[in-house]
């Protein structure tokens, strides 16, 4: 499960590389058990002329330490990191690996102006050029497979509950109205045990309220003079 973090860094990296007209996508797998991108963007102003950018996210120390493989396999590559975890791990950079470091937009900015991203991405540490792993025929089968698969996504969010078969849909309302009604049950049971709970304590202040004015005209027929 990702953080929200991690998801606002994802998102305005995609903003920022759009920004540049790169062509971009998320989670692109590569062949070769060369593990997977975060995000790969292709910028290319013709077939002879192109790059590809490899960008991983990291949001904490034991995320950025971890063993897991990066995928550093483009022209230029980044990590892409908030700013706090940057200060910690800025001496642990690879040397040919670039660095943006991402800040959240304030919250009195986000009301003034409309942001397409929550936050924005600032270069701290420019990447070298390498020979990348993967030549264009090799990568970009890959890169358009990744595309096809975000576009099937927005397509099917598009036709909304049309995707579903009836059966599909019937098991899953079964399944919701079996939590709505153990949710009611729950509320009721929680309802019965407050009122229960309020007739207790009413019960007792009426004691309480009697005993006192009980003491109360004690009191006034000691203090009252004989007649």
């Amino acid at each position: 499960m990702k953080t929200q973090l991690t998801l606002d860094i994802e998102k305005t990296l995609y903003e920022y590389c759009l920004e540049k007209s790169y062509f971009v996508v998320e989670e692109v797998s590569l062949p070769q058990s060369l593990g997977i991108v975060d995000t790969l963007a292709l910028a290319m102003s013709d077939l002879e002329h192109y790059q590809w950018r490899c960008y991983e996210i990291k949001v904490s120390k034991s995320d950025f330490r971890s063993s897991a493989q990066l995928s550093f396999h483009g022209h230029y590559n980044y990590f892409v990191l908030p700013l706090t975890l940057y200060e910690k791990v800025a001496a642990e950079i690879p040397e040919k690996v670039g660095v943006l470091v991402y800040r959240p937009f304030a919250s009195t900015l986000d009301t003034l102006t409309e942001q397409t991203a929550p936050g924005f991405l600032t270069l701290v540490k420019k990447p070298q050029a390498q020979e990348p792993t993967l030549g264009l025929a090799e990568f970009f089968p890959f890169f358009l497979s990744s595309l096809q698969r975000e576009v099937t996504k927005a397509k099917n969010v598009e036709k909304g509950l049309k995707i579903y078969g009836a059966e599909s849909l019937y098991n899953e309302l079964k399944k919701r109205l079996a939590q709505e009604e153990l949710a009611g049950k729950l509320l009721q049971d929680l309802s019965a045990s407050k009122l229960a709970q309020l007739e207790s304590e009413n019960r007792f202040l009426k004691e309480q309220l009697a005993t006192t004015m009980n003491q109360q005209k004690l009191a006034r027929r000691k203090t009252r003079p004989y007649s």
